[in-house]
């Protein structure tokens, strides 16, 4: 079998996440790259077959809705890690925190007070004609004044080395279950070099998330009792939402293993009702409560709002936090920071276009060829052209999405996404990522996970990294500087 080997690969002038444009391994990737180097020759792709069969016998899956193949997949994974320097991430981790909590001052301040669009910073309209505004949610006041517990960030780096970001997810951020299983078989198949390049550890996940969900139980209650909601077996991250409540030790429930009764939530067991303190539900706001939202939705769980209005049940995340991952509405979080912080943001955003602003709607209409055009509220790379890669047809259709609904819609320009070495048949080659970090807010402390979620566009030249458009993911090492932590361990998983 041939040799696999870095000794021919070509950054091709993009910002490389491994390598410097002269060849040389970046900081803290030299040791990955000389143990890959020595390893005999078809050593590596029979790693990568290992990892794939136990990813596979793990039951690691996604679902795509709609795939005539089948709606479940499992989720490809390249065995070449991303690698993540520690001034990286401090830089990154500082960021977050500042985003999360300027964010969360917005929601709060967006259902009381609205001094943001009092002041004009955001224009009325703008929220008005936000769809995942919600009405009903105007006054409520969550635990310690936490609205959005739990985030997933996207994040890219373009070709001027900075890292941007480019959406925030803060209504169910999904792939952290990928980020824990991935590390627990790369430890496996790379212990020496896993061990040698002082990787942080990511293992504690549940434990902190499980904590943050505590944190938050009604009238400070010390031993809460927590579950997992989820919408059930056909949703696409159903497979993260069993995982999540099995790691934590607490019951994964769908909306018929829930009563409200008094303004209490009780769960169905064979011992009789138990009362039900957090729920960590991965279910959207329109079929959370029939009673309050959609009047059709069988998902979800009759008065459960106003048991959460009564202070009897805290939800994470809170009811209403969609707003904020608006694309239109990220588009102002710069000002956010500005007006709730009163700081300048550590991690820029990506330029974008309004397009119910008319200056720039004119702009997008005449770039179309050039620009990523966005839909305020989809997600999973659907509603979205990509200028460059798109027909004619394609940009005209856009066009009239554009004119009919402005408001819908956001532009901005095609960055040059960073690129990691991944295998293709018997050599490497640089594929394009980003890294969705997860961010934990409870109590009065945020904590953010060292790594994240790396996501590959495994097609040659793509930019699209979501894995219900054909991207896969990676294994993301923050180097730490430090002993890897004896409590990240393979039993420990």
């Amino acid at each position: 079998m041939a040799e696999l080997t870095f000794a021919d690969y070509d950054t091709d002038g993009f910002f490389d996440e491994m390598f410097l444009p002269n060849g040389t391994p970046r900081q803290g990737a030299e040791r990955l790259i000389e143990r890959i180097n020595d390893l005999p020759p078809g050593e590596l792709r029979a790693r990568q077959q290992s990892i794939e069969s136990a990813l596979l016998r793990m039951g690691i899956t996604f679902t795509v809705y709609g795939d005539d193949a089948g709606t479940e997949k499992i989720f490809p994974f390249d065995v070449i890690p991303r690698i993540v320097q520690a001034s990286d991430w401090r830089h990154i981790e500082a960021g977050l925190k500042q985003r999360i909590t300027a964010l969360n001052r917005f929601l709060d301040d967006i259902y009381h007070d609205q001094l943001i669009v009092q002041e004009g910073l955001i224009p009325r309209e703008m929220l008005d004609k936000a769809k995942s505004f919600r009405p009903e949610c105007v006054g409520l006041k969550p635990p310690g004044g936490i609205w959005c517990h739990i985030t997933g960030t996207d994040l890219v780096r373009h070709s001027d080395g900075a890292i941007y970001v480019l959406e925030d997810n803060l209504r169910c951020p999904s792939g952290v279950s990928y980020v824990l299983q991935n590390r627990l078989v790369m430890k496996r198949s790379f212990p020496v070099a896993f061990a040698a390049s002082e990787v942080r550890p990511v293992v504690n996940y549940p434990t902190q998330l499980f904590h943050t969900l505590s944190s938050v139980a009604p009238h400070g209650k010390p031993d809460p009792t927590v579950v997992v909601l989820t919408p059930g077996i056909y949703n696409s991250a159903y497979y993260e939402h069993s995982f999540l409540a099995q790691q934590m030790g607490v019951e994964l429930v769908q909306g018929e293993d829930l009563v409200v009764e008094n303004n209490r939530v009780y769960m169905f067991t064979t011992d009789g009702l138990a009362q039900v303190d957090v729920i960590y539900r991965r279910i959207d706001d329109d079929f959370l409560d029939p009673e309050c939202f959609r009047k059709d939705s069988m998902l979800g769980v009759p008065g459960l709002m106003n048991a959460y209005r009564e202070g009897n049940v805290a939800l994470c995340n809170a009811p209403g936090t969609g707003v904020a991952d608006d694309k239109v509405i990220y588009a102002y979080v710069p000002e956010m920071i500005r007006f709730y912080l009163r700081q300048e943001p550590i991690l820029p955003n990506v330029p974008t276009y309004i397009c119910q602003r008319e200056e720039d709607r004119k702009y997008v209409l005449a770039h179309l060829d050039e620009l990523v055009v966005k839909a305020a509220n989809e997600a999973g790379g659907y509603g979205m052209l990509i200028g460059p890669h798109s027909t004619v047809e394609e940009q005209r259709d856009f066009a009239r999405r554009i004119e009919a609904d402005p408001r819908n819609y956001i532009a901005q320009p095609t960055l040059s996404l960073s690129r990691v070495p991944t295998v293709v048949g018997d050599h490497f080659e640089g594929r394009h990522v980003d890294l969705r970090p997860y961010v934990l807010y409870g109590g009065d402390s945020v904590w953010v996970l060292p790594g994240g979620l790396t996501r590959v566009a495994l097609k040659k030249g793509s930019l699209v990294v979501n894995s219900s458009q054909g991207g896969g993911s990676k294994d993301t090492w923050v180097i730490d500087g430090r002993p890897t932590d004896a409590s990240e361990t393979d039993a420990a998983m």
